[in-house]
């Protein structure tokens, strides 16, 4: 083959070969979502979040995400945050307070599903001149799943360690990632139990703060609906509002701060009121 057959090949296979991925204008946004297929990131115009002052019983939680994201903004050593515990009580809602109440930081989302790309992800981010908080939501891992093998890159940074300039915040429902009954069952039937887990287990252990979040008892409960109320300017007496609120709550069979913010948004669209 001749060097202009050899030439053509080359030309056509830049034809068709996706175009390099170009880091956006992150002055354009404060906050972005991480897609694959092609590799970009989409700014955000508007976060879905509400004010950190209407989270209601998560105090230490709030204080202690708060400090650490304070201390990244100013360059500081900061750690990477698992929030792990009961669904609906406000772990993925205090990422996104805490990431409006403290600037200097860009929000950038991750699927779970998109986690073997991390690797693309931090290349572009560790080249910039920002500081980006990696949130991912509801992280979690099954039996099969090496998608974990992949967050090690942002939790431990290989070689290159992670990007200066970045740390992560998870949430979760398990507080090692995993169903219980999964490290149960490996640990029975491995010929190693305490290394048969360990590899994905120790994942959590590479988070540096671990904040719990834990079920609301009924005070708590209508804590939060008058908060919302009184933010939103619904009015309501506190006889009804407790009144209603039990009776919402008890056809969810469940008490938490996504109950109650769903109660709200029933009530304001019932009373006239928009969110």
């Amino acid at each position: 083959m001749n060097d202009q057959a050899l030439g053509r090949i080359a030309d056509a296979l830049e034809r068709i070969s996706p175009k390099p991925f170009e880091a956006p204008d992150f002055k354009a946004a404060d906050a972005f979502v991480w897609h694959v297929s092609p590799d970009r990131l989409e700014p955000v115009a508007q976060v879905n979040r509400i004010d950190i002052d209407l989270l209601v019983g998560v105090d230490r939680a709030r204080d202690t995400l708060l400090e650490n994201t304070a201390q990244f903004a100013r360059g500081l050593p900061a750690n990477n945050a698992l929030l792990w515990g009961a669904r609906g009580m406000g772990k993925s809602s205090l990422v996104k307070a805490v990431h409006a109440a403290v600037k200097g930081v860009k929000l950038v989302e991750v699927q779970r599903e998109d986690l073997p790309s991390i690797g693309r992800l931090l290349a572009i981010l560790r080249a910039a001149d920002e500081r980006f908080l990696l949130f991912c939501d509801d992280l979690s891992f099954s039996n099969d799943d090496t998608h974990y093998k992949s967050l090690k890159a942002v939790l431990d940074g290989g070689v290159e360690g992670r990007p200066d300039n970045v740390v992560l915040y998870a949430t979760s429902n398990r507080r090692h990632l995993m169903p219980r009954d999964m490290i149960e069952n490996e640990r029975s039937t491995a010929i190693n139990p305490s290394e048969a887990v360990e590899e994905k287990v120790s994942l959590s252990d590479r988070f540096g703060l671990w904040l719990g979040f834990y079920g609301c008892d009924q005070d708590g409960y209508l804590a939060m609906i008058r908060g919302y109320c009184d933010a939103y300017g619904i009015e309501i007496t506190d006889e009804n509002l407790r009144a209603q609120a039990i009776e919402w709550q008890a056809t969810r069979g469940n008490r938490s701060g996504r109950v109650a913010w769903q109660f709200v948004v029933d009530l304001a669209g019932r009373r006239g009121v928009r969110l």
